[in-house]
């Protein structure tokens, strides 16, 4: 089996949602000062290629530590998305089959990462959104988020506020953000993307395609 980083690196003063805290990678001890290493790290939950949990956006939502960590290992579909910067990816863009844990859309939209361009991705539609939790299945992107990134700008119809992430959060489902590299993956592969053992609203994962040879 052959395995594929799926993940983009934590550096200091990489991309964050706008908003978000910045994220800091410094040293807190050196070999020539103190004969060792020790390196700052200061994020937020929601930093790099990370999981959402329904306790980021409802109130009364689940956080990840009420998730078993077998969560985490999936059997994903990948689906290659051929709707443009901010345009709606419709429910006819989902497989027909729906028995994958999780949906892994390709955007092609890590080839802006750490650009302006990157918060024009395409988006889910509500209805896509709404078919995703009905089926009960995770969904993952190569992009800042399945709703629309500020500024929205002029484009018309997209949706406001955060309608993706608030039906598949209602059904207990999660959303991966920020992966990278999917370019090289088939359609159907097994997906690992453990987060950090903390009990909230999300958490960086370390994102891993295990594909049989």
């Amino acid at each position: 089996m052959t395995r594929y980083d799926l993940t983009h690196p934590l550096t200091d003063g990489m991309p964050v949602y706008p908003g978000d805290p910045a994220v800091s990678v410094s040293p807190a001890a050196t070999m020539a000062a103190d004969g060792y290493r020790v390196t700052g790290l200061a994020l937020s939950t929601h930093s790099g290629t990370h999981v959402d949990a329904p306790s980021h956006l409802l109130a009364d939502g689940r956080g990840l530590d009420a998730y078993d960590v077998g969560t985490f290992a999936m059997d994903a579909h990948l689906v290659g998305v051929e709707a443009g910067p901010r345009e709606a990816i419709t429910p006819d863009a989902l497989p027909a089959d729906d028995s994958a844990d999780v949906v892994v859309l390709r955007t092609g939209f890590d080839a802006h990462w750490g650009t302006p361009r990157y918060r024009d991705h395409p988006y889910l539609a509500p209805e896509t959104a709404d078919a995703l939790a009905e089926r009960g299945q995770h969904v993952a992107l190569d992009a800042a988020s399945p709703d629309p990134s500020p500024p929205t700008g002029d484009a018309d119809g997209e949706p406001e506020g955060y309608p993706a992430h608030r039906a598949l959060f209602e059904a207990g489902l999660l959303v991966f953000e920020n992966l990278r590299g999917l370019d090289a993956l088939p359609s159907r592969f097994r997906l690992t993307a453990s987060p950090l053992r903390v009990e909230g609203d999300g958490a960086p994962v370390r994102a891993v395609a295990v594909v049989e040879d």
